[in-house]
């Protein structure tokens, strides 16, 4: 189980090698994607608080990158922060999820990616639920629910 010490080092001294790479340029990532999830995978948007469709879903499954299709969080560790985006607990394992350190808006973070295609995800932090304590702040346009995978 990751914890904050953890997503630090990676986010300092380097990520998990993913199990696959995706590579496309601006336009490929275009012509697959809607104009809002280009602008939040691609340039590193959020979308408005409590609006995405993702927010109050609960249903099983597997949450995967829009971009590429990797499973990156299971439906079992989502959980309500009341931040208004879909918050998870832990990645679906060690090496789907890719960190830098973000220094944008006068703050300091830690950004999470797809460790596939770098799509922009959102956000990790480090006052989430025990036992992992973190909550991983994703924007839905980011993602995609599976239902048809099974999760058990």
């Amino acid at each position: 189980m990751l914890n904050w010490k953890d997503v630090i080092h990676f986010a300092v001294k380097g990520n998990p090698t993913p199990d696959n790479r995706i590579e496309k340029t601006g336009e490929e990532w275009k012509e697959v994607l809607t104009p809002s999830q280009y602008r939040i995978t691609r340039k590193k948007g959020t979308e408005v608080p409590n609006t995405g469709e993702l927010c109050s879903v609960y249903d099983d499954g597997l949450y995967n990158c829009v971009c590429c299709n990797t499973p990156l969080f299971d439906s079992t560790i989502k959980f309500n922060s009341g931040t208004g985006w879909p918050s998870f607990t832990q990645p679906i394992k060690e090496n789907a999820i890719k960190y830098k350190k973000d220094n944008t808006f006068g703050m300091v973070r830690v950004e999470v990616m797809c460790n596939a295609c770098d799509a922009h995800l959102g956000h990790v932090f480090p006052d989430g639920p025990e036992p992992s304590g973190l909550r991983y702040c994703i924007n839905s346009e980011s993602m995609k629910l599976d239902k048809e995978i099974d999760n058990g």
